[in-house]
């Protein structure tokens, strides 16, 4: 009891962390599929983000860059339903985002700037709301803010899978896998 008194005086003892909230939990998760999924479009080079494999099943799949803005496209969405807000992005053909964005740089930033929106959605989930019903983003019905709330995350892991078999197409190793 001395000793852990002595160490909590001396700064060296750390206080218990306080419990996670809804909102903490979930943002962590979005966190770090956010992580992982800006620093590997920031590592494949601009002329190969208009790459798609061509062979076997891949016939009219989605370009690496059209992975990253249909990404960004859905989170938006998701992110606008949680909050009850309007769409603040346009959701382009197939939900690959706004057609206005061609360059590397302007698909970094249309991700990153998604992923802001996203996590000012999550936070504001609580134990409370967690089960609320909001209109889908994707046509008609209800669904549970938790439920649209795991969409970002699950959604965005399931297109990065698909960028990570691209970039190492390409010769890119992921930052993640560094």
């Amino acid at each position: 009891m001395v000793l852990l008194l002595a160490l909590q005086l001396l700064g060296l003892a750390q206080a218990p962390a306080p419990e996670p909230t809804v909102a903490l939990i979930l943002d962590r998760q979005l966190l770090a599929i956010e992580r992982e999924m800006v620093t590997l479009v920031e590592a494949l080079p601009a002329d190969r983000m208009g790459f798609a494999p061509a062979g076997g099943e891949f016939r009219n799949v989605r370009t690496f860059a059209q992975q990253a803005t249909h990404t960004a496209a859905v989170v938006y969405a998701v992110a606008a339903a949680i909050l009850g807000e309007k769409n603040p992005t346009d959701m382009g053909v197939s939900e690959n985002g706004p057609a206005s964005i061609t360059t590397k740089d302007d698909v970094v930033k249309y991700l990153k700037d998604a992923f802001a929106y996203g996590h000012k959605a999550l936070k504001t989930l609580t134990a409370e709301n967690f089960t609320r019903m909001a209109p889908s983003p994707f046509g008609q019905g209800r669904i549970p803010l938790g439920s649209l709330a795991g969409i970002v995350t699950w959604h965005s892991y399931d297109h990065y899978g698909q960028m990570v078999v691209y970039a190492r197409m390409n010769g890119v190793v992921p930052p993640a896998s560094r």
